[in-house]
């Protein structure tokens, strides 16, 4: 399996055409439809549906829709890796891809990263927003230098350095809202309201164990993946969403209003990187900083 060729099927994917992907490649269709079917024969799958009864249109079956995916994360960690080797050896510039969930922890990396760029403008950073799984996925697969994950990490499998921050845990509600008037919010007052809650909360995890209660006897009415969506279904009265603090604007002019638990939960950060990984220089020159910050950073007082 050449790269050309999966190049080849990603622009097949993209214009859903392969007319208009061979005007794209500057090829001729019947020299791009034989890299394709060759590409099938040795994969011994079908790739693509053709269109019929004149349709120019091509869709994927399930096995293209698997290369496609496969095949872009093997073109980035192709193009990040010929990044890194044709960087001079004199210069420390590149790209850092960081992975991480909503957290106001993430201004400490950007501190780190505003302290660099005076001394190294030739470092980029690419930022990819997603849950834990989505973060310890992407770090598995090389396609990030650093995670940033709440909890304990894995040791086994990352090395670690735990930020000098916690993210509080609370409720977001409309400002407008019977709780609103409350400094902070005990299980009692979330009895029998409807809850939005992360995607991430397991059985017996944080929520279920702060509430007494297991999850699935909870009033959920909705479970979100990033808290932002969430914020919009809660500022139309949805229901209370419970989440981490300094993640949704609650100032000024803002319908919305957060309101710590009670007892209150915090939860520890961690920036991770896999284990026996080689860094390139900008993400050791980045890692190393990050460091030396840390020291200077305050400890946290909540």
């Amino acid at each position: 399996m050449e790269i050309r060729v999966l190049q080849y099927f990603l622009a097949i994917a993209r214009e859903q055409s392969i007319i208009r992907a061979a005007e794209s490649l500057h090829l001729s269709q019947p020299t791009l439809s034989t890299q394709i079917k060759n590409l099938e024969e040795e994969l011994g799958k079908q790739l693509l549906i053709r269109g019929i009864k004149g349709s120019r249109k091509v869709t994927l079956t399930e096995e293209g829709m698997i290369l496609r995916k496969r095949a872009e994360e093997i073109l980035d960690l192709v193009k990040k890796a010929e990044h890194e080797i044709t960087c001079s050896d004199q210069v420390i510039l590149g790209d850092i891809y960081i992975g991480a969930g909503e957290t106001d922890g993430m201004r400490l990396l950007a501190k780190t990263a505003g302290k660099l760029k005076k001394q190294y403008p030739g470092i980029h950073y690419h930022i990819s927003s997603g849950n834990a799984v989505f973060v310890r996925e992407q770090l598995d697969k090389g396609l990030i230098d650093f995670g940033i994950i709440f909890g304990t990490p894995d040791t086994t499998k990352y090395e670690s350095l735990k930020l000098p921050v916690k993210d509080t845990w609370g409720v977001l509600m409309p400002k407008d809202s019977p709780l609103a008037a409350k400094t902070s919010i005990t299980p009692e007052d979330l009895n029998n309201q409807p809850l939005l809650i992360s995607q991430q909360e397991q059985e017996n995890g944080t929520l279920s164990q702060w509430m007494h209660r297991r999850l699935s006897e909870l009033p959920i009415i909705t479970t979100y993946n990033l808290l932002f969506n969430a914020s919009l279904l809660v500022e139309e009265g949805l229901g209370y969403a419970v989440c981490l603090d300094k993640i949704i604007n609650t100032s000024g002019s803002s319908k919305l209003c957060f309101r710590p638990l009670s007892p209150t939960v915090e939860i520890e950060m961690h920036i991770i990187w896999k284990k026996y990984q080689i860094l390139s220089k900008p993400a050791e020159k980045f890692l190393t900083t990050l460091q030396q910050n840390l020291h200077l950073e305050p400890p946290n007082n909540s």
